[in-house]
């Protein structure tokens, strides 16, 4: 075991009950990681694919001693173990678990790329990892959480989740 490093992550789900589908997975994720902090859920327009039903997306902070690609086969394991099923790029899935930061570090490998690719891009992302984290900063590009999101000018599609909307 190593240090013990904070690490920001992404869920999403759009297929199945999608609130429990992300409790489910944090749940599971806590035998691994210590999770310190969870966004709201916000409720997002797929992106890439649109023809699929809407996401519930949340982020987490969470403090680990696992290694990147330690902490990468637990979350796949959790995505199998929540029956996700291997299939296209943007498909509908009941759970997708992103490693967004890997405390500073910056990785480029065949399996892992930290940073998060596309998180710059993505207000699926960026909305719930503001609330946690808007201060973070991005160890590429220097910007903060706030300073990305502002970045993106008008948000649409982003919207926070109330249970009570879906009863």
């Amino acid at each position: 075991m190593g240090d013990f490093v904070i690490i920001y992550l992404g869920l999403g789900s759009n297929l199945g009950d999608r609130q429990q589908n992300i409790s489910r997975a944090i749940d599971i994720m806590s035998n691994s990681v210590h999770v310190e902090k969870i966004s709201s859920y916000y409720e997002t327009d797929p992106v890439g694919y649109a023809h699929q039903p809407r996401f519930l997306n949340a982020a987490c902070e969470a403090v680990t001693a696992l290694s990147p690609d330690e902490l990468l086969a637990v979350l796949k394991e959790i995505e199998v173990v929540l029956e996700r099923k291997p299939s296209f790029p943007n498909a509908p899935r009941p759970i997708d678990i992103d490693i967004l930061f890997y405390g500073d570090r910056v990785i480029k490998s065949p399996k892992l790329t930290i940073p998060h690719p596309r998180l710059e891009e993505r207000a699926f992302v960026l909305v719930p990892l503001a609330e946690i984290a808007s201060n973070l900063i991005h160890p590429v590009s220097g910007k903060t959480v706030r300073e990305m999101l502002r970045e993106l000018g008008r948000i649409e599609g982003v919207v926070k989740w109330k249970e009570t909307e879906n009863v």
